[in-house]
């Protein structure tokens, strides 16, 4: 399938982007307090890694993150486990081979969107009826990124496509190969929404946590989740 034509660039600046993952993954310490002077981290994170085998789990494949790209200081664990911790499974703008910070302008949006990933993901488990904390982290986004909703409807249908991602993974491929900074697109699980995929680390802003969401996935579906900071559950259509 032919790709689309290379969309246009265009400035994001979004003060609180939102992106939503698994409480049960904990911040990894080495990201979080290693000096943000590049040789002194890159230094640090070598020789730790030398004589910690639990630490070289933790920090994942960095060798996959360019030196210049990598972050670190408080919430950077959230950033760079994206880029250094990767799904082999793939994503819409990854083939499994390379990592994808996918974030949301809001909150709703970013809750349609992992409430259809978290719902597939227990499908395809056969799991029965359980829950999954969540944590939300908000960021600001202001990068120039590959504008997909400007690309016509007839050209963009393929990499937007609901549960295909061969289309997507082929222009992120070929965006990555000319150092693209990652993709604007139009939410594929809510209408009017809007995502980003940042296609490396410095892309983003270093997020913090803004709360904590429950799951409820009741063998079918996700039919509703806990929000901590209502103290309530919310329903589902």
């Amino acid at each position: 399938m032919a790709d689309p034509l290379t969309p246009p660039i265009r400035r994001i600046v979004w003060p609180a982007a939102t992106r939503i993952i698994a409480s049960r993954h904990p911040p990894i310490d080495l990201y979080e307090r290693v000096s943000p002077d590049p040789a002194i981290r890159d230094a640090l994170i070598a020789a730790e890694m030398l004589t910690n085998p639990r630490l070289r789990d933790e920090v994942g494949e960095i060798g996959l993150v360019a030196a210049e790209d990598r972050v670190s200081g408080p919430g950077a664990t959230w950033v760079m486990a994206s880029f250094t911790h990767l799904n082999p499974q793939g994503s819409r703008f990854s083939n499994g081979k390379w990592g994808v910070y996918y974030a949301a302008e809001d909150r709703a949006t970013a809750i349609a969107e992992t409430i259809h990933h978290f719902g597939r993901y227990a499908s395809d488990a056969g799991d029965g009826p359980r829950y999954e904390d969540m944590r939300v982290l908000v960021g600001r986004i202001d990068a120039s990124l590959h504008d997909l909703a400007a690309v016509p409807t007839e050209a963009g249908a393929a990499v937007l496509d609901p549960e295909d991602y061969t289309a997507g993974q082929s222009l992120a491929a070929r965006l990555k190969a000319a150092d693209s900074n990652g993709v604007h697109y139009p939410s594929v699980r809510r209408p009017g929404g809007r995502c980003v995929g940042a296609f490396r680390p410095r892309v983003v802003g270093l997020p913090i946590q803004a709360g904590h969401l429950t799951y409820h996935w009741d063998g079918e579906r996700v039919r509703r989740y806990f929000d901590y900071g209502t103290d309530d559950w919310v329903d589902l259509a």
